[in-house]
């Protein structure tokens, strides 16, 4: 007898208009039973394969040593064309037979982050799950390593009975025990191709990421991280040699900064600390402090652009003022409800938490990283545990020093604020279990939020000349609400930070941009990510002058060049 696998279809994927991203196109893998192998003509095999004969004696060799009675592959992936060919001749190679198989294609080549690709097994799955067999095909990353179960399906087993040259003579006992084959699950992904496809053309030339998540739902509209590849890279008997190629990239195309990459929030953190100071009532709406370019205690200075001062809290975030929140910082952790700053630093730590910052999101993509929130034995173990105060730390205020964010956390922290104090777990495929679809309420009273929402509001939407530091992503008839951060790059220039969520009541869309090396908020991430809410809401763009100033900024050759 000899037992043939049968390998289903992989499911296909769609995009959330219902659109096919993913389908599957008819390939082969020639197959080897060593034990049935006898003498064949190598060199005619080998230019019937385009092989070389040293390789083709290799996997021979590697099937031996694999299993003489067990198949293996060969050649993997074989094309229709060459199959044709190959098919005419494949009774002069007897132990050689070929098994349908099918390659992954795609009807738009982008979101190589988001669908990830799908590789040939080896040894550490083998041992990991028995399902797999030498030969088989896993996915690899995103939504193809996610929903490997659903999407692979089950492998079917047909038992024949074959002479003692092991040729086939018909199925064992009329195929009473073979099994059938359960081809993949279709699965429906969050994002939208057109938006994904559109911020990949806006992040071209450019190092960073973009993250837009639907707040109400928690469904991830778009991930992009920059620079990206083309998932038709990584299918084929190409692979292996693209993904060399990408791997010696010093632009690492296949490091997903969205979810791996940690970057300091900058002045986004600023609607943070408010909330904190709000929620603990050490700031009031009407707080007032002054600003002199800058903040200054005790032989430290943190310096600030010119605006109007004294500011209340409104104007603060609209002016995104320094001196502002540096007092509000040391207001929070110099609280005397507090027995010492151990306490104090801890409760606003928990708050940071409660936002999802710091630690794994729960989401469904794979290699997700935690970003960091030091915990206070961290500046114990730098400075003793009565080294440090407010003032050492002062750098939180603003978002930087030892605080590190996702861009994905960035998102879901805006997401947290345009649903007034929840998030649901970001995910990219449509999710049909009610678990992965709870609230998690933030520690922040719901009715502090509009506070700060107003002064995103107004960074955004204010008066001409009255320091809104957002203006550049207003868009006519959608209220979008807005905060710039500049994060201190001590590798470079400063990183261009922008967060925002639209329309301003009943959102449908929280977004997090950040260019690296792009200097401030409003030059580069705050225009990318107006445009992709209005591509999102609006389907079209007006402003052209705004995305072909994006569209032909070229950062990447810009600083490799200075």
């Amino acid at each position: 007898m000899t037992f043939v696998p049968q390998h289903p279809a992989r499911g296909l994927i769609y995009d959330r208009n219902g659109e096919l991203i993913v389908y599957n196109e008819a390939a082969y893998d020639l197959m080897v039973v060593p034990s049935q192998v006898s003498d064949f003509d190598t060199i005619d095999l080998c230019e019937t394969l385009k092989l070389k004969k040293e390789t083709l004696i290799k996997k021979l060799q590697d099937a031996k040593n694999y299993s003489r009675y067990v198949p293996s592959p060969v050649v993997t992936q074989i094309s229709s064309v060459n199959y044709a060919k190959l098919q005419e001749k494949l009774y002069k190679y007897p132990g050689f037979y070929v098994q349908p198989r099918t390659l992954r294609r795609y009807s738009r080549n982008v979101g190589a982050h988001i669908l990830g690709y799908v590789g040939e097994v080896d040894e550490k799955n083998i041992s990991k799950n028995s399902y797999y067999k030498l030969g088989d095909y896993i996915g690899i990353s995103g939504i193809e390593k996610s929903y490997e179960t659903a999407l692979r399906g089950r492998k079917g087993l047909n038992i024949y009975l074959v002479d003692v040259h092991s040729r086939r003579k018909g199925p064992y006992q009329n195929g009473r025990f073979d099994t059938v084959v359960i081809v993949g699950s279709d699965l429906t992904a969050c994002f939208d191709v057109n938006l994904q496809e559109y911020g990949e053309q806006l992040m071209l030339n450019k190092i960073g990421s973009i993250v837009a998540i639907e707040p109400s739902t928690g469904e991830v509209l778009s991930l992009i991280s920059s620079p990206t590849y083309k998932p038709s890279m990584l299918i084929g008997r190409i692979r292996s040699e693209n993904y060399l190629k990408l791997m010696q990239d010093t632009l690492k195309p296949l490091f997903n900064r969205a979810l791996m990459a940690s970057y300091p929030p900058g002045s986004t953190f600023k609607t943070i600390n408010g909330l904190i100071g709000l929620q603990e009532k050490v700031l009031f709406p009407n707080t007032s402090y002054s600003c002199n370019l800058g903040y200054y205690a005790r032989g430290v200075h943190v310096g600030c652009h010119a605006h109007d001062s004294p500011l209340m809290l409104i104007d603060a975030v609209k002016n995104s003022c320094n001196s502002y929140f540096c007092n509000v910082f040391r207001s929070i952790l110099d609280d005397p409800k507090f027995s010492d700053i151990h306490d104090s630093f801890q409760n606003w730590r928990n708050h940071l938490l409660s936002f999802g910052l710091g630690q794994k999101l729960g989401t469904d993509f794979p290699n997700e990283l935690n970003g960091f929130i030091p915990e206070a034995s961290y500046f114990d173990r730098y400075y003793g545990e009565k080294g440090w105060s407010s003032l050492t730390l002062i750098s939180l205020s603003i978002g930087q020093g030892e605080i590190g964010l996702t861009p994905l956390q960035m998102a879901n922290m805006t997401a947290v604020i345009a649903n007034r104090g929840y998030y649901l777990n970001p995910h990219i495929v449509r999710s049909q279990n009610e678990d992965n679809l709870q609230k998690h309420y933030s520690s922040i009273d719901s009715s502090y939020y509009s506070i700060i929402i107003e002064g995103m509001d107004l960074a955004v939407n204010g008066i001409p000349g009255t320091g809104s530091t957002a203006r550049i992503a207003r868009i006519d008839s959608i209220v979008v609400c807005g905060k710039t951060g500049t994060a201190q790059n001590p590798h470079g220039d400063d990183h261009s930070v922008f967060i925002a969520f639209a329309p301003k009541d009943k959102p449908q869309i929280a977004i997090a941009v950040l260019v690296e090396n792009g200097g401030y908020g409003a030059t580069y991430a705050a225009p990318i990510a107006s445009l992709m809410i209005e591509k999102y809401l609006k389907e079209s763009i007006k402003r052209k002058w705004l995305e072909d100033y994006i569209l032909n900024t070229d950062l990447i050759h810009e600083q490799q060049e200075n």
